[in-house]
């Protein structure tokens, strides 16, 4: 890379969001972590800061609540104000609230509009305000993190607003990489797969590790990178 980017990565205090800020920071990419939590945003970064101790890159964390649009702007203004602009979002910030075996008679309306105010206006919201950045820049790679169970093709019962709300994520991808087609920014979707996190529990087949690993390549493609697409290990899945 000839200068170093910067990534920005919503809910990146810990699980998912923390081992992407992990990865990327080791492989020279300065990160502008959010968190819901400022304190525990604080804390995490500053141990990532001296886990690896990058050479140029630097780790810093902001308060960012994704359903709020003062903050997430707020959060965009202090990121361009210490940073310059930003190259690399990652959409991870997300929530699940359903019991597992829940059907959509037995979700209520606010537990649904909670779901999507995080997991999709959250990430949109994040896209107004970082894709005018990556305009400027003429580059920029934007990786939503969904998951196999907004898959339309797989769709099945449980957890009825999770699934819509990925399904939903995974539609602002194609839509926002047809609108961003030939400016330089690439935008993806990832399906982690079931992975051990506070979410996914402790009998999920996948660790942290191997969950974020194509999110992190997805952050880095070429300029010839796909884009549009929804990946599983570094693979193009169906919609």
């Amino acid at each position: 890379m000839s200068k170093t980017r910067v990534a920005v990565v919503s809910g990146g205090n810990r699980g998912m969001g923390l081992e992407i800020c992990r990865q990327l920071l080791a492989k020279g990419v300065s990160v502008a972590m959010g968190s819901r939590d400022a304190a525990s945003g604080r804390k995490a970064a500053a141990q990532l800061a001296e886990e690896i101790q990058p050479a140029v890159a630097k780790i810093m964390s902001f308060p960012l609540d994704v359903t709020r649009h003062e903050s997430v702007t707020r959060f965009g203004k202090a990121v361009e104000d210490i940073f310059g602009s930003a190259d690399i979002l990652v959409n991870n910030a997300g929530v699940m609230l359903e019991a597992r075996d829940g059907t959509l008679e037995q979700t209520n309306r606010k537990m649904f509009r909670e779901i999507l105010d995080v997991n999709v206006i959250g990430a949109v919201m994040m896209c107004q305000t970082f894709v005018p950045m990556m305009r400027k820049l003429g580059y920029g790679r934007i990786v939503n993190m969904s998951s196999g169970l907004g898959q339309l093709e797989r769709m099945g019962k449980g957890l009825p607003a999770y699934r819509i709300s990925k399904a939903a994520l995974n539609a602002l991808t194609r839509t926002l990489a047809a609108e961003l087609l030939g400016t330089g920014i690439l935008v993806n979707s990832v399906s982690p797969g079931w992975v051990k996190t506070d979410m996914g529990g402790p009998n999920a087949e996948r660790t942290v590790e191997e969950g974020v690993e194509t999110a992190v390549w997805l952050c880095l493609l070429p300029s010839a990178g796909p884009t549009g697409s929804f990946f599983r290990d570094r693979k193009a899945i169906p919609w």
